[in-house]
């Protein structure tokens, strides 16, 4: 089949999510300028370059008591700040009661009951258990064409690693099965990898 998008699918749900997927889950704290914390998953997350480490996440919806945006976007605007949780697959549950719509007020941390720790180079509250976490200073937001399309980019400046995710001096991600995004509301981890060398090497 063949559509252009502004034409419709006429499929029974939208296959664009499942098509590219799948895509990691980047579970973003956040502080308020009051200091209040806030937590949620966007799976239009991914790293995009080495030196220095910068990463990116979009939000493409918007809550009543936040204007054109999210917690997550609204939270960045003020302090200039976020951290980048990774997900493994036993914090499946907990990331996914984090992403509810709930009231600016609401704590995910607490709402999910997901233990925090103190970020170290940013005035932020990180995932504590998470297998990693990227801590990051605000580069730029870019609205992207539709009305409630942000792109968030970040400069890493402080990463945090599981000790029990290291082996033989590797971050192995089949420690702890990270969790993807799919279409739908389908997810998977990663329990096996393989290698490839690129030519020449």
């Amino acid at each position: 089949m063949f559509y252009r998008p502004e034409d419709g699918h006429g499929l029974p749900h939208n296959p664009f999510n499942a098509i590219v997927s799948p895509r990691p889950i980047g579970w973003i704290s956040t502080r308020a300028a009051d200091g209040s914390d806030n937590l949620a998953p966007y799976s239009f997350f991914n790293a995009i370059a080495y030196t220095p480490p910068q990463v990116m996440f979009s939000s493409t919806s918007a809550k009543p008591d936040r204007g054109d945006t999210k917690d997550s976007v609204a939270n960045i605007r003020e302090t200039e700040v976020f951290c980048c949780n990774i997900v493994g697959h036993a914090q499946r549950h907990a990331m996914n009661d984090s992403s509810g719509p709930w009231d600016r007020g609401v704590d995910e941390f607490d709402h999910a009951g997901i233990a925090r720790a103190e970020c170290d180079t940013i005035p932020c509250a990180r995932v504590a258990d998470a297998p990693a976490a990227l801590e990051c200073r605000l580069t730029q937001i870019v609205q992207l064409p539709g009305k409630t399309n942000f792109l968030v980019l970040g400069e890493v400046t402080g990463i945090h690693i599981r000790e029990d995710c290291l082996r033989d001096g590797r971050f192995d991600v089949t420690l702890f099965e990270p969790l993807a995004r799919l279409g739908y509301r389908d997810y998977t981890r990663v329990t096996d990898v393989f290698e490839l060398s690129r030519p020449g090497e």
